[in-house]
């Protein structure tokens, strides 16, 4: 199941603002401060350390089986989407992925694969990284490569077609579009210029 998204962004309050107005809830905000990682968790908000230097390594957001997480980079950078996983479907996409002669690296959170299309794709298998109480998830997404082949090899990898993950091929790779059941407005751009659209009929 695609539950997640990553980017890189030098706009990280304007990002949390945009989602929270869409029913995100913040989980975690872990940043570098004076060469250390602290937790800038919630009930802290912006303002509470707006005025320190801190190196954002990670801001996490959930609503329902969407998880968005993104951190601080000079310019906007899409880094990778992710997918829940049972153990098995783990295995057995990492196995096809070195098949293919892409990077695995495997670590107890989380696996990374390196494609070649200009990101990664993440397999999560603790359901902890969505909140099961809350209504929401992604039904589809956009993603701008420079090469053809994205939804060729994604079948090879899963073993099925993904119709949650559509390619376009332009000049730069990048987070076109995403569509997600129980998103509040109908159409939205993020600071980042990612269009959120609303599945229709919810």
């Amino acid at each position: 199941m695609l539950f997640h998204y990553h980017y890189w962004t030098p706009y990280l309050e304007e990002t949390e603002k945009f989602y929270e107005k869409q029913g995100f809830k913040v989980y975690q905000r872990i940043g570098k401060y004076q060469g250390e990682f602290h937790s800038f968790d919630p009930p802290l908000d912006w303002n509470d350390f707006r005025n320190k230097e801190i190196l954002f390594r990670i801001i996490e957001m959930k609503k329902g089986l969407v998880n968005i997480t993104f951190g601080m980079g000079k310019r906007v950078k899409f880094d990778h989407i992710g997918f829940l996983v049972s153990k098995g479907e783990h295995d057995q996409v990492c196995k096809k992925a070195e098949a293919l002669n892409w990077e695995v690296k495997i670590n107890e959170r989380r696996t990374f694969i390196t494609t070649p299309y200009g990101f990664l794709v993440e397999l999560q298998t603790h359901k902890d990284v969505v909140d099961l109480k809350r209504l929401a998830s992604i039904k589809r997404l956009k993603i701008m490569t420079k090469r053809k082949g994205l939804e060729d090899d994604l079948i090879t990898l899963f073993g099925t077609p993904l119709g949650s993950i559509a390619s376009s091929v332009g000049e730069k790779m990048g987070l076109e579009e995403v569509v997600i059941e129980g998103l509040f407005d109908s159409k939205a751009i993020d600071p980042n210029g990612v269009t959120l659209l609303k599945e229709e009929g919810i």
